[in-house]
């Protein structure tokens, strides 16, 4: 999630009464001096029952660790700019071993409400211009030539936090603006709006992303999840992704997708020989899991179960995915494809039986003629409100 601008607008939704007893400012050194030492500092100085202020335009050149905090207040008023050294970076970064994702920040703890309108500023543009110059993905933490994959913030092993979230639980993101976009003739590259990870009762509301890639992803181990009010600009989608483990109970509501890749959209890995594999070959379940009014325009795939992704058709052929999927409803789905693949619009396949997958009010058009509805593996297609055709006849 290499998150060029993240600007942060958080409000609490949590009711529990805050007991400031103690402030603590951070001064700006200037002249392009790190801050990253007077941050972490007044993060110690300020761990609990306490408010840390951040108001100036800040130059980190240091590994942020803000753990252990209890009933903080964040106010982020001013601008967090991390400086462009990948050779420092790399392994500078806190490693968080799940595909081989890094952190520039680390924040964790209980009762956390952080907001004010202030600005996260990951320099993006400078990793996208190398990864496209030397094809280096890397694997992050190793040596000071490695390429790392790094996150603006990682909220993680924290409860009641208010930008990946990392083995927590009831966490509120409310009024934020991601931009990821690039400036030069260089892509985006693994621009994720937000990643899940072993985390229970994560609320998204209100917020807009404009990126080129998973404008939300739940990954293993992600349940009681709330996505709603959501606006979307050139990315992959609302994605659950499973490789091992469970997404359950997630609901994505009142979205509006453009430009983007995929919309209401399940992707599995296929399976993998490889019994220590990290890319697929694991079990688990995706279950209970709701789309509605869920708008997508110039789409290139606007509902999409996949359970051969990232994976050779032949190794999925041969070790198809072990993930069932079940439980799936797509409620008023509009709007119009791009027609990047053709005059299909839905596209639903299933490695073994998916049960009750169900579909209402779903009006979606493509540039290329009659929609046309693909299905695999569809046990409940009854409860479908189009009629599907198999993959061969497409």
């Amino acid at each position: 999630m290499l998150a060029n601008i993240f600007t942060v607008f958080l409000w609490s939704t949590l009711s529990f009464a805050r007991d400031i007893r103690k402030t603590c400012r951070v001064p700006a050194i200037g002249g392009g001096e790190d801050d990253g030492p007077a941050i972490n500092a007044a993060f110690e100085r300020c761990a609990t029952n306490a408010k840390i202020v951040l108001d100036k335009y800040y130059v980190v050149d240091t590994l942020l660790l803000t753990r252990g905090l209890q009933n903080v207040d964040i106010e982020l008023s001013g601008t967090v700019q991390y400086t462009p050294d990948i050779a420092k970076w790399s392994p500078q970064s806190l490693y968080l071993t799940y595909q081989n994702a890094t952190t520039f920040w680390f924040l964790s703890g209980n009762n956390i409400y952080l907001y004010g309108g202030g600005t996260l500023d990951g320099n993006g543009q400078v990793w996208w211009d190398t990864f496209n110059n030397t094809h280096n993905a890397g694997t992050a933490g190793g040596s000071s030539t490695t390429f790392a994959r790094p996150i603006p913030l990682t909220v993680g092993n924290a409860s009641n936090v208010n930008n990946f979230v990392y083995q927590s639980t009831n966490i509120t993101y409310k009024n934020i603006q991601i931009r990821s976009q690039s400036y030069s003739s260089s892509p985006t590259a693994n621009s994720d709006g937000w990643d899940i990870y072993r985390s229970s009762g994560v609320t998204i509301r209100d917020c807009v992303v404009v990126n080129d890639d998973d404008c939300v992803s739940f990954k293993p181990n992600s349940t009681n999840i709330i996505v709603a009010n959501m606006l979307c600009n050139g990315s992959h989608g609302i994605s659950y992704a499973g490789e091992t483990d469970i997404v359950a109970n997630v609901s994505a509501t009142n979205i509006t997708m453009l430009n983007a890749q995929n919309g209401a959209r399940i992707k599995v890995f296929g399976g993998n020989p490889s019994p220590t594999s990290t890319i697929g070959g694991g079990t688990g379940f995706v279950k209970n899991i709701t789309f509605a009014n869920f708008h997508v325009q110039n789409v290139d795939n606007p509902i999409l179960i996949d359970q051969c992704y990232s994976t050779a058709a032949g190794v999925c052929a041969k070790y198809p995915s072990n993930l069932s999927i079940s439980d799936v409803h797509y409620i008023n789905v509009t709007g119009t494809s791009s027609g990047k693949e053709g005059s299909v619009v839905v596209d639903l396949e299933c490695s073994d039986i998916c049960e009750d997958i169900t579909a209402v009010d779903t009006h979606i058009s493509t540039p290329k003629g009659t929609p046309e509805y693909v299905c695999k593996n569809v046990a409940s297609t009854s409860q479908l409100d189009f009629n599907c055709t198999s993959p061969s006849d497409v």
